[in-house]
């Protein structure tokens, strides 16, 4: 559904609500606003949706311009009472837009959703109706200068690295300094994890991560080894130790991410191919003795769009330069084949261990 306007305020996100709502209903069935009655004061609206027998389910409905993931909790408070008395009450929260992180929460909590742009998932037990349909997959009416309400670029990648790596709270200017971004720029990194319910802010302004590993999921949707980097692929002809004993000690840029740098705290399966960063993909395979291959590669080469990846690398045991745990995690969660699974297992290790690896 195309909407050419932009409710701006509660009322008409209602208007727009049902209108959504009603078009979407099965022949037969209707809805009308229950106007004349309340619930409680704390409730924007009573729908009532009849059935073609005159059975009767009331929305419970919370009307908001925009919802961001820590208000969800709220919500479910706001509309439990209503909804867990009766299964004759449904709640349901509408908006204007509400994203794909924002809407699977919401049905993760047992609260149904409209947005005015065609975003609609609606369940109900008595008189059984399920409803669901798909609008917009970005907001249709942000504007250019707002935040842009992602994770993508160096500037995120950077913040959230910081945040990830450290274990401690953050004013913005050392935020700023030890990341190297902008003043503006890390400002609309931590008012977007606010946003998500990823970070937090104390009276003095001070940043805390209460769940690194949620701040590394919501990361790995905006960041990954391919998406974000030029992938070349290669074959190291003599196998995998091979490569690892000509990159042990060599004076090249790389850092390994992926499996063979997994392995250093980790373990999962023996290592099938190579994840390695680079600044220059040839003079690496030049110096390795790597072979272009179209098939069977068993070594990719990235050449990253964000140097964040070579800060605060590690030396392992076998003399490898390898990415940060955090950036392998999310290297893994974003990588081919078995990687998403390896890099639940770092992380069931990072959890354990996040003393060793997060000062």
């Amino acid at each position: 559904m195309e909407v050419p306007w932009a409710p701006q305020n509660e009322t008409t996100v209602l208007q727009a609500g049902m209108a959504v709502l009603s078009d979407r209903l099965p022949t037969g069935w209707s809805v009308r606003s229950l106007s004349d009655k309340t619930v409680d004061a704390r409730h924007d609206a009573l729908w009532e949706v009849a059935a073609p027998d005159g059975t009767t389910v009331t929305l419970v409905v919370e009307a908001k311009r925009l919802v961001e993931r820590r208000d969800i909790a709220t919500l479910h408070e706001q509309l439990k009472d209503f909804t867990l008395t009766t299964s004759r009450n449904r709640g349901v929260v509408v908006a204007r837009y509400l994203s794909p992180p924002v809407r699977k929460q919401l049905s993760d909590s047992g609260l149904s959703y409209i947005d005015t742009t065609g975003n609609i998932h609606l369940n109900v037990s008595r008189p059984g109706l399920y409803v669901t349909d798909r609008g917009a997959e970005r907001d249709p009416w942000r504007g250019p200068g707002r935040p842009r309400g992602t994770l993508k670029g160096a500037p995120a990648a950077k913040v959230v690295r910081a945040l990830l790596d450290h274990d401690r709270s953050w004013t913005i200017r050392q935020l700023v300094d030890f990341a190297d971004v902008s003043t503006g720029s890390t400002y609309r990194v931590i008012e977007f994890l606010e946003s998500e319910d990823l970070a937090t802010r104390n009276s003095a302004g001070a940043v805390a991560i209460p769940d690194w590993v949620a701040l590394l999921r919501r990361w790995s949707e905006d960041y990954g080894f391919v998406r974000n980097s030029r992938v070349t692929r290669w074959i190291a002809p003599r196998g995998l130790s091979n490569l690892m004993e000509r990159g042990a000690g060599s004076a090249v840029q790389y850092a390994v991410t992926g499996t063979l740098a997994a392995v250093e705290w980790a373990p999962y399966a023996p290592a099938r191919s190579a994840m390695i960063y680079t600044a220059n993909a040839e003079q690496v395979a030049q110096l390795w003795d790597l072979r272009p291959a179209d098939a069977g590669a068993n070594v990719m080469l990235a050449e990253p769009q964000i140097d964040v990846v070579f800060t605060r690398t590690l030396q392992a045991a076998s003399g490898l330069t390898i990415a940060a745990p955090a950036q392998v995690a999310v290297d893994l969660m974003t990588g081919p084949g078995r990687s998403p699974s390896e890099a639940e297992a770092l992380i069931e290790w990072m959890t354990r261990n996040e003393s060793s690896w997060r000062s």
